[in-house]
């Protein structure tokens, strides 16, 4: 595909990919080499998690649509080849999470999609977008299971940087952009829109009263997850693929 042309976005908002029966097949061997190679992409590309994970879901029978869809991220990247992180110096030691979810866009089972991304200073070290395995009833209760996935992967990080550099941090800060999830992590009384969620998913209550997790408010225009959990239009995804942490080391350099 070197001849083809470049597009700025990896995945149009009204692409609907779902597990269909009719439509043509294609070769499954080449759709998941392909899978595989974008996969490894997404060790230093987090603005691809959304598309590569939505595109993963259909590699038992993948279809014509489903290929081209493939064969868009590709021409995204041909254009952004360039693209990357800088990590740099400054920026404290401080690890700030962001969680995100999606309520029922761009699934047939009904199920939302996760979105997390932390940061080290100012530089993304780790990020994912998840099916999340259980069906939501609200956007409330699926953000609220998002930030249960990113209140574990806090306290996983925690741990680990304590054993390689001895550091200590009293808290991390997990931000949501849900009032609703938020007054559900923080109230310990079961009622009546909480008390149908899966036991396991209360365990960030747990972590926010021992003090482990700080849960903050964080509006929708400065949720960085929001990338990780949509396919967005093409002005908001490159602000938000910036705000990410994603940028043209080619004119980065320039500048330098």
């Amino acid at each position: 595909m070197m001849e083809s042309n470049d597009t700025k976005i990896p995945m149009d908002p009204g692409t609907k990919l779902v597990k269909a029966e009719d439509g043509n097949s294609v070769d499954a061997t080449y759709y998941r080499s392909l899978i595989g190679s974008l996969r490894y992409l997404l060790h230093t590309r987090p603005d691809l998690s959304y598309s590569v994970g939505l595109l993963s879901r259909f590699m038992q029978d993948p279809k014509d649509h489903h290929l081209k869809a493939i064969k868009q991220v590709i021409r995204y990247i041909k254009g952004t080849k360039e693209h990357g992180i800088i990590y740099k110096k400054e920026g404290g030691c401080k690890i700030t999470g962001y969680s995100d979810s999606s309520y029922g866009v761009n699934t047939d089972q009904g199920k939302g999609t996760t979105g997390i991304v932390f940061y080290f200073g100012e530089s993304p070290i780790t990020w994912c977008t998840q099916k999340q395995p259980t069906v939501a009833l609200s956007s409330c209760e699926s953000e609220f299971m998002a930030a249960t996935g990113a209140a574990c992967q806090a306290l996983w990080l925690k741990r680990l940087l304590s054993e390689i550099t001895g550091w200590d941090e009293e808290r991390i800060t997990l931000k949501v952009d849900n009032i609703s999830a938020i007054a559900l992590v923080r109230n310990p009384v079961f009622h009546g829109r909480s008390k149908h969620i899966d036991i396991r998913y209360h365990f960030i209550r747990e972590c926010v009263e021992n003090g482990h997790i700080n849960v903050e408010h964080v509006s929708g225009e400065l949720q960085r997850a929001d990338i990780l959990t949509k396919a967005l239009p093409r002005l908001k995804f490159v602000t938000m693929r910036q705000m990410l942490g994603v940028q043209d080391l080619g004119r980065s350099n320039d500048q330098d």
